[in-house]
């Protein structure tokens, strides 16, 4: 691992592009972290006023005169072509596993293009990034990758709704606390809608799971 990344918290903050992040999500956001932005992710990091540790992407739709900017002003900025077959997030999320880190926090990435939306939720919960435990935050609303060895420790409020989906296959031994309708060593068949809208009873609850890989989505309300 890094130094300076070890310093700085010890986890990555991934920065993607689609559309505007607001600043109100810098209030829970943990730090010290090591930052990463993925391509335009770069101009919602420093409008938020996040300085980027390194950019990465085909530069595709970044402000090219931003980055030359924080180029100049000692910023990494690693270039790959624009004919790939990864996405920009998908390369980040890479340089976190290369940086030694196991956890990441990705903001940004969604917008209009359901197929990127669906694309960035399947691929966090990709065996690929199996080591690193990682959240996405989308505004109010937040989605953890939930593993055997990761679970979702979920803090909120009474009546927000937290749904669990099984992704890449069946999961089981499923179990919910702090929800209306809880779990004890279910089963959660992929693709089934039986974990949609489910809501917090208690300010805190937890997902955990023994066998598969689970997207805990919690939405705030």
């Amino acid at each position: 691992m890094d130094v300076d990344a070890e310093d700085r918290g010890g986890f990555a903050l991934v920065v993607a592009g689609g559309d505007e992040i607001e600043r109100a999500i810098l209030v829970d956001l943990p730090t010290p972290a090591w930052v990463i932005a993925a391509d335009s992710g770069l101009d919602h990091a420093i409008a938020l006023g996040i300085r980027p540790d390194v950019v990465i992407g085909d530069m595709d739709s970044v402000d090219l005169d931003l980055l030359a900017t924080v180029e100049r002003a000692g910023v990494l900025v690693e270039r790959f072509p624009a004919d790939k077959d990864a996405t920009d997030l998908e390369l980040a999320l890479d340089r976190v596993i290369a940086q030694g880190l196991e956890r990441a926090i990705v903001i940004g990435g969604h917008g209009r293009r359901f197929g990127h939306l669906l694309g960035n939720a399947l691929l966090i919960a990709a065996g690929h990034f199996a080591e690193v435990h990682i959240e996405w935050w989308i505004g109010t609303t937040h989605v953890a990758v939930v593993r055997q060895n990761h679970p979702a420790h979920i803090k909120g409020s009474a009546g927000d709704i937290v749904s669990i989906l099984a992704v890449g296959g069946d999961a089981g031994g499923v179990t919910a606390t702090g929800l209306r309708w809880p779990l004890d060593d279910a089963q959660l068949v992929a693709g089934s809608t039986r974990g949609i809208g489910n809501r917090m009873t208690d300010p805190e609850g937890t997902v955990t799971v023994g066998d598969g890989v689970l997207l805990v989505i919690h939405e705030r309300t």
